[in-house]
């Protein structure tokens, strides 16, 4: 195994509480993959047949409608993994995966690690704590889309995009890479993408961001009070999605 790909697999979520032991038996199952620059990794609807950790370049998880349009999803760089819960259950993928640029993974098979867990159950409990927590984010963006106006959605959508994505600045701003398009922050929030647009051109007037090409600059504190926002500011409700007064 190599030290970057033990290294990867070591600062996982999935694997925060494993032992030095612990982790170099799932490393021992991880065998490097190249990709070339759009290269298809795998296709929606496929068996999960397991997992990727990147380790150079970035693959971008998206879904293709019937009219070819595509919804990007998100991008996975250095240190991210996906296909986490087709090693688990080995169910179809949920979305295409292609390379941007030339990647480098490290492949973990379904059937391999499943043996694994058999016999380091420790491992379970890990993995079975970072799978709850992704189940209350989710239930949190549900309630967010249900239950807040379109300005506290965006905002709440931002701030865990800087969360997980991003670097805190000298000045306590916090950048991530905005590497989501318009069209699909929108499906995420349940809005069309000009009144994304607007409200993020609001948002930059007001200083709680600045775009600067594909980064995007986060005032936390100010995103904070916009996603406790019991009302859009700014943005005529049109009455489509989830979208209130």
């Amino acid at each position: 195994m190599s030290a970057p790909l033990r290294n990867a697999i070591a600062r996982l979520d999935l694997f925060a509480g494993a032992g030095p032991d612990d982790i170099d038996a799932v490393a021992a199952l991880a065998v490097e993959q190249r990709y070339k620059d759009g290269e298809s990794i795998f296709s929606r609807g496929a068996s999960g047949e397991g997992m990727l950790i990147v380790l150079q370049g970035s693959i971008r998880l998206s879904i293709v409608s019937v009219d070819g349009r595509e919804l990007i999803l998100r991008e996975a760089g250095p240190g991210d993994v996906i296909g986490e819960i087709a090693v688990l259950d080995g169910g179809r993928r949920t979305a295409d995966a292609t390379a941007v640029g030339p990647v480098l993974a490290g492949f973990i098979g379904q059937a391999p690690f499943a043996r694994l867990l058999s016999i380091r159950p420790a491992l379970q409990m890990g993995i079975m704590q970072v799978l709850c927590a992704r189940l209350r984010d989710t239930t949190d963006q549900l309630e967010s889309i249900a239950l807040y106006p379109l300005e506290a959605r965006l905002a709440r959508f931002l701030l865990w995009h800087v969360q997980r994505y991003g670097r805190t600045r000298p000045d306590g701003a916090r950048s991530a890479p905005l590497t989501i398009s318009q069209s699909a922050i929108a499906s995420f929030v349940g809005a069309s993408r000009p009144k994304v647009n607007r409200l993020l051109a609001s948002f930059e007037e007001r200083g709680a961001i600045e775009r600067r090409g594909a980064i995007v600059h986060c005032d936390v504190a100010a995103l904070t009070r916009l996603a406790q926002a019991e009302t859009p500011a700014g943005v005529e409700d049109d009455g489509e999605g989830a979208e209130r007064g």
